[in-house]
């Protein structure tokens, strides 16, 4: 036994020693186990050079001592994951920490998992830090893992990345981690937003005190002073009850804070913010609340029960230069210089606190200059402070000119004297930039960072050939063995300006990699003005690749760069969009690529394209992708059916052989990835990703990865949707109305070569298809249509009919009532009719299907019934009208309700005092009831129906006591307190109505579509009627409830995307589904799903 152990040991060791000259390179050498006398050694067996072993890939993993700052409490692996990662066979073998006295974890905590505690990591293959560690801190032939700030060529860093090479190391940045939607895996932003946010309001606290006023603030403490998030969140909590109960000085309100930013950042700041009474403004208010309070006399006593918070972007901080242009978010990230910046005009006049959370870069306008907040504070502006959780030293905040700490986390800067001091007294505003906020709650920051990192961690331990590496692993090494990786290997081009060219014959070329290649040359101010990220953004966003071949970096402020890249693209389409997209962004001229000093422009040189003969193998069934905009209700049944297409359970659904043609991947896009994940849970083939349609490159990026956009997204986001689908030439489908603007798109679309689908929906959508059906087939025979009437409505199912108007949302009240006090217009019997919107209740009447004998139905005119005879080509019709489906006796009582003024959007008096008045006391001010004490002993209907009827709402004593009985189910006799978010009658109707009519997880809607169409035909003197009808019930299955009205919106949504992605509509422009192109095959698909549609002649 010990011979074989011998020889094992000895070959192991010769096989190693021929690897290190060379010879049998394994990298994936495995550990070796050496059982000798009893004790277990874990080694690795093989990379031997001039007698020393080198670790990488040994399994062994290394714990820094945090050693630049002393608040570095935080720790990449907590002794829970440590535990994880030794006992739970990841390939760990030994987790070796440098002892720390400070370490939110005691060095105890990780011995008793299994852990070593030694200053000496020298055996360790792997070594993790938060921070770049000292220079001596970094051995040979080691991979290293912390936030190194190396990749954009910081000069103060690159001593360090010097360092990493000297000593053959590998650098993995925790920066650089990111999924395969661009957003990184690996970061505190919500840590330092919710930190920042906590320690700010303290120091709030001390400066109202210098400034005269005692708030509930001063209680506060630092966020590091609790043990934890949670009891920080609690004393936070405190000071808001305490706001709500004994309330803020008048003479500090109204607090307004403004935010700026939307990403993790922002997200916990405001986190922080909403355990506070609150409110939160459009910015275009802030200007009406700040008038409204000034007209109010300032009397000491009076208090203010909340603050304000608004949310600002990028629309409301600058505005376009040319006066006849509006704000175009795309043109304006293209395009910083032609728009000048309002944030200080328009929005910081109001503030009492600005919490800096954007992201910011040179070449966009500064949120506020030296110049700008001197004016604001000569003029009077209220702005107390700013919490700067970026810490952008020099940047949107041009007075942030170096970083606080977290023991003295503020300075007060006075703009009139342009001076800097350390206290809170005096004049000025005070500002936190704190670089480190994340550590002041280390505890929690390194749980949830270790939550993440041990799953990588189990990957780079036992890494030796990164080529094996996941590719988010892989794209964070900037280094590997000594040698900078190919993404990264730009890094000394932009250090030293005089570097030869890279060799055409480089490794790294993307000849051997790319089908296709072209040599682009962009000049310019490419990185003091961040051109060149928007260049690669517009690559790597479209699935291109580049190599750096040349860089010349500018040493000046005056001086352009130079940068030649091997752009790469397998689909030769996709090639010509990345250069097509690049010709957008730049200026080029026919002279010297270095003459254009213009620092807003970009020049560009294009080489020819090459292709190469390394053809891949082609997959005989076309794989499609379909991007949907908008997780709601509507987007499951959408993304289930596109998901289905190509699996054997869709094969009875189609006559045709799509599902043999066609596998259908989908992306769900929403601005709130939690939203799109729950979405998208369970159903195969569909993800779910963050969103947010006004972010113009993420928009686009997820554009160009599919084949056809479904847009499910309000009406007013779809024109943002199809301007970028017509850059990208991808199809789109909306189920909204094709409005003016949509339709001045047309003639762009069809330059495109795209098509623009819009009304597939229910309302508008399959009744378009179930009239046209009809229409044409009467045309076709010579028939001329002497009536149309078409109904619809969403329902609850009659079992869920269970109030007294017999109705139910399914999403906010606002859309339905305003749409009952739309005006209408129809023909009936020759004569034109036109129903004011304050009328439109009054006009309903009462209907009864023959075909659905048990529904006691009631319809209103729904708007202008005329436009749809030209758009269904029925003129010669003498009656054409359109109609909205309630149960009998909804419209009644919404009249009445509306007489009494409940649905008044004006500003109320009584909802703007600072007392709220209960719902009850509300009521009696709408009835106009006379009561010593209002809140007293409660009313029944009896009463509310006298009073209805005494003050004429109503005249019938039956439709009273329905509207009296309603009032009482909504809840407007509760003595409970309005919320301070109603500021109207309409928003007190609206709040109630959500609150009491939504529908339980158990009940189901219902959808009711019913055409009649009457025919005369010259050969015969008999008039036919044509009907059509459609009715759908709300579906349940494993306890997971589908509404009828997502159904029959989402499912002819999706296919409209088939019949893009099939080729089965082949006409460009912006379409309707008013064309036998579009609705024969589209309603053939819609009743193989199960939708069923019922046709009838009389």
């Amino acid at each position: 036994m010990m011979l074989q152990l011998f020889l094992i040991i000895y070959f192991s060791l010769k096989e190693g020693h021929h690897q290190a000259r060379g010879f049998n390179h394994n990298p994936t050498q495995k550990p070796v186990q050496l059982l000798i006398r009893g004790v277990l050694e874990v080694g690795t067996i093989g990379c031997v050079e001039t007698g020393k072993r080198i670790m990488l890939g040994n399994g062994v993993v290394g714990i820094l001592a945090e050693s630049v700052n002393k608040w570095e409490r935080r720790a990449p692996l907590t002794p829970s994951h440590c535990a994880r990662l030794l006992h739970g066979g990841a390939g760990v073998s030994r987790i070796i920490v440098q002892p720390s006295t400070k370490r939110v974890h005691h060095d105890a905590l990780y011995e008793e998992v299994g852990a070593e505690i030694s200053q000496d990591l020298s055996q360790c293959g792997l070594i993790l830090g938060i921070k770049q560690p000292k220079l001596e801190m970094i051995l040979p032939d080691r991979a290293y893992a912390f936030f190194s700030h190396t990749h954009k060529a910081q000069k103060e860093n690159m001593p360090l990345l010097d360092k990493i090479l000297a000593e053959r190391a590998s650098l993995y940045d925790y920066e650089l981690i990111v999924g395969d939607n661009g957003k990184r895996l690996l970061a505190f932003g919500k840590f330092a937003g919710r930190a920042g946010m906590i320690d700010f309001l303290r120091g709030l606290g001390q400066r109202f005190l210098s400034l005269g006023y005692s708030t509930p603030f001063l209680s506060l403490g630092s966020s590091y002073m609790y043990p934890s998030l949670a009891a920080a969140k609690a004393a936070v909590i405190s000071v808001g009850e305490e706001i709500a109960t004994q309330g803020l000085p008048l003479g500090i309100c109204p607090l307004v804070f403004v935010f700026t930013g939307s990403g993790n950042v922002c997200s916990g700041a405001q986190e922080i913010f909403k355990l506070l009474p609150h409110t939160f403004l459009d910015p275009s208010r802030l200007c009406d609340l700040h008038r409204r309070d000034t007209d109010q006399p300032r009397h000491a006593s009076k208090r203010v029960f909340q603050v304000y918070g608004c949310v600002v972007t990028a629309q409301d901080m600058v505005e376009p230069k040319d006066p006849t242009k509006v704000f175009d978010k795309a043109d304006y990230y293209a395009h910083p210089e032609h728009y000048n910046p309002t944030f200080h005009e328009k929005i910081a006049p109001y503030a009492s606190v600005i919490v800096n959370c954007m992201y910011w870069e040179k070449r966009f306008p500064q949120l506020l200059s030296y110049k700008q907040t001197q004016d604001l504070m000569t003029k009077g502006c209220p702005l107390v402070g700013i919490a700067d959780i970026t810490c952008d030293i020099g940047g949107s905040i041009e007075f942030v000119t170096g970083a606080t700490s977290i023991d003295s986390p503020f300075f007060r800067y006075d703009p009139i004297t342009n001076s800097y001091h350390e206290d809170m007294e005096g004049n000025g505003v005070i500002c936190l930039a704190v670089d480190i906020l994340p550590t002041e709650f280390a505890k929690e920051a390194s749980q949830h960072f270790g939550n993440i990192l041990s799953q990588f961690v189990i990957n780079l331990a036992s890494a030796t050939d990164i080529t094996k590496l996941p590719a988010h692993l892989r794209r964070a090494c900037i280094a590997h063995r000594g040698v900078l990786t190919s993404l990264y290997d730009y890094i000394p081009r932009m250090r030293n300006p005089d570097s030869e060219e890279a060799s055409e014959n480089s490794e790294n070329s993307l000849s051997n990699k790319r089908k296709y290649i072209i040599s682009v040359s962009l000049s310019g101010h490419l990185f003091d003005q961040f051109l060149i990220n928007e260049a690669l953004d517009i690559i790597e966003a479209a699935g291109g690749s580049f190599h750096l071949v040349n860089c010349h970096v500018g040493q000046s402020v005056k001086a352009v760069s130079f940068s030649e890249l091997e752009v790469g693209a397998d689909d030769r389409a996709v090639l010509d969009q990345i250069i097509d997209s690049l010709t957008a962004i730049a200026n080029p001229t026919e002279n010297d690529i270095f003459s254009n000093q213009d620092s807003s422009k970009l020049s560009l040189k294009l080489g020819k394209v090459e292709e190469n003969g390394n053809e891949k193998e082609t997959d005989p069934k076309k794989k499609a992708a379909v991007l949907i905009l908008g997780a709601g209700r509507v987007c499951q049944p959408a993304a289930e059916m596109l998901s289905s297409i190509g699996r054997p359970s869709s094969r009875t659904l189609f006559e045709d052989d799509f599902e043999c043609q066609t596998d259908v991947e989908v992306i769900v896009g929403s601005l709130y990835l939690k939203d799109a994940e729950q979405t998208v849970e369970g159903i195969p083939n569909v993800t779910g990703v963050r969103l947010d349609v006004m972010d113009q490159a993420s928009l686009c990026k997820y554009i160009s990865q599919v084949d056809v956009v479904i847009s499910l997204l309000p009406p007013s986001c779809h024109i943002i949707v199809a301007k970028a689908c017509i850059e990208l030439k991808k199809h789109l489908v909306t189920a909204s109305y094709v409005d003016s603007s949509m339709s001045m798109l047309d003639d762009k679309a069809k330059d495109a070569g795209i098509t623009i689908l819009g009304e597939m929906g229910l309302d508008p959508g399959i009744d378009h298809m179930m009239a046209m059906k009809m229409i044409n087939q009467a045309h076709l025979r010579k028939g001329k249509i002497k009536s149309f009437i078409s109904y619809c409505g969403g329902l609850p199912s009659p079992e869920a009919a269970n109030n007294p108007l017999a109705y139910k949302f399914s999403w906010s009240p606002a859309g339905a009532i305003r749409a009952g006090r739309n005006p209408a217009t129809y023909k009936w019997g020759g004569e034109t009719v036109h129903i004011d919107g304050d009328n439109l209740f009054d006009s309903a009447t009462r209907l009864r299907l023959s075909e659905l004998p048990a529904f006691a139905l009631e319809c209103l005119p729904n708007r202008n019934s005329l436009l749809y005879g030209d758009l269904y080509g029925i003129t010669e019709a003498t009656t054409i009208f359109r109609g909205t489906l309630r149960y009998e006796g909804f419209s009644e009582i919404m009249a009445t309700l509306s007489r009494i003024g409940l649905f008044n959007n004006e500003a109320h008096p009584l909802l703007m005092n600072e007392q709220r008045p209960t719902f009850r006391k509300f009521l009696f001010e709408l009835l106009e009831v006379v009561s010593e004490d209002p809140d007293g002993p409660l009313i029944g209907d009896n009463d509310i129906m006298e009073r209805i009827l005494t003050q004429g709402h109503c005249k019938e004593q039956r439709t009273a006591m329905k509207t009296a009985k309603t009032i009482i189910f909504l809840g407007l006799l509760d003595l409970t307190e309005i919320p301070t978010s109603c500021k109207s009658a309409f928003d007190v109707a609206c709040f109630r109505m959500e609150e009491r009519l939504s529908y339980t997880s158990t009940e189901k809607d219902m959808v009711l579509l019913h055409h009649e169409v009457e025919i005369e035909y010259p050969d015969s003197q008999i008039t036919e009627k044509h009907k059509a009808t459609l009715l759908e019930f709300g579906k349940t299955l494993n306890g997971k409830t589908t509404t009828a009205m997502a159904l029959t919106v989402g499912i002819p949504a999706a296919v409209g995307a088939l019949l893009l992605l099939t080729n089965k509509i082949q006409t460009r422009g912006v379409l309707r589904p008013i064309d036998p192109e579009v609705y024969t095959p589209a309603l053939d698909i819609i009743e193989a799903y199960g939708i069923k549609l019922i046709e009838k002649i009389e």
